[in-house]
């Protein structure tokens, strides 16, 4: 893909306005605790005190917000055993718009409950993710449903593009951004608006080291399917990223890390101690990434 192909700042300023009808805007948060460590000013974009619980509410909304009068009575439908699911969920629900999630049949209870407290249907289906999302396919194309892709779409990454806009804005010193990886919606989108509002921005990613599909693709240079996703950050366990995000990513981000499960629980407990912050093992995976970017100084 081209660079002029690609999302421009306009569009995501379009977006955040879009975004904070329903967002909550969260504060950096200095990390003193993880400064020291590092001898660096490091801060905390909290995104576990989002709406729903994580950030995936922005690319959601954006999407669903845009859809026509006639995508919107069809209804949309999702695949998800997580966070997209809720944010899906939630944002159907504001816009009044029918919303089908389909999850695992082995999703927990409270995932399944917590999605539909939001007005959506739940439809349980096949063992994994890759057969509930083959089943979501099947009823969108019988239904004539709009699918909400979690990362592999243009208007979820917009959405998702809006952190960036909201950290530079709050600290436009901000030299480097650390990002947690999965299918690469989230780096797409922060990466892509990051350098357009300061070039010399480093966005670096950092993924599982059980579940390094970004970084597999990047050596390969193509997208490739992991043989498996194993790892204890289960929201970011993705085989194969996305031929959109993988565009993105070539074309913006500065590089990808990795980190054990060990690193991961590592850095938990600090946050934890620290911080008084609890977040899923998925949204750890940056701070993690600094702390062996540390220790490799």
């Amino acid at each position: 893909m081209e660079e002029k192909n690609m999302l421009k700042l306009e569009q995501f300023q379009e977006a955040k306005k879009r975004v904070d009808e329903v967002i909550i805007p969260t504060p950096l948060i200095y990390s003193d605790a993880f400064s020291k460590e590092c001898k660096n000013e490091v801060y905390i974009k909290p995104e576990n005190l989002q709406r729903t619980g994580a950030f995936k509410i922005r690319g959601a909304y954006n999407k669903i917000v845009k859809m026509d009068d006639s995508a919107k009575q069809h209804g949309l439908i999702a695949s998800s055993a997580g966070n997209h699911a809720q944010g899906v969920a939630y944002a159907a629900n504001k816009l009044g718009v029918k919303a089908t999630i389909v999850m695992p049949k082995h999703t927990p209870l409270i995932k399944v409950e917590a999605t539909q407290s939001h007005g959506a249907e739940v439809v349980l289906a096949g063992e994994v993710y890759d057969d509930s999302y083959k089943a979501a396919c099947d009823l969108q194309k019988e239904y004539d449903y709009t699918f909400v892709h979690p990362f592999n779409d243009e208007d979820v990454i917009e959405g998702q593009g809006t952190i960036a806009l909201e950290i530079l804005e709050e600290l436009p010193d901000t030299d480097i951004i650390l990002v947690p990886v999965g299918g690469g919606g989230l780096i797409s989108g922060i990466a892509c608006a990051a350098k357009q509002i300061k070039p010399t921005i480093k966005i670096v990613g950092v993924e599982p080291e059980g579940a390094a599909s970004a970084l597999a693709a990047i050596n390969e240079d193509q997208v490739v399917a992991l043989k498996e996703a194993v790892t204890i950050a289960d929201g970011t366990a993705v085989k194969q990223i996305g031929e959109l995000t993988f565009d993105y990513i070539k074309e913006y981000v500065d590089g990808i890390i990795t980190v054990s499960d060990y690193e991961l629980m590592d850095a938990f407990l600090l946050l934890v101690e620290k911080h008084k912050l609890v977040a899923e093992n998925s949204g750890i995976l940056s701070l993690a990434g600094l702390k062996k970017l540390n220790r490799k100084k």
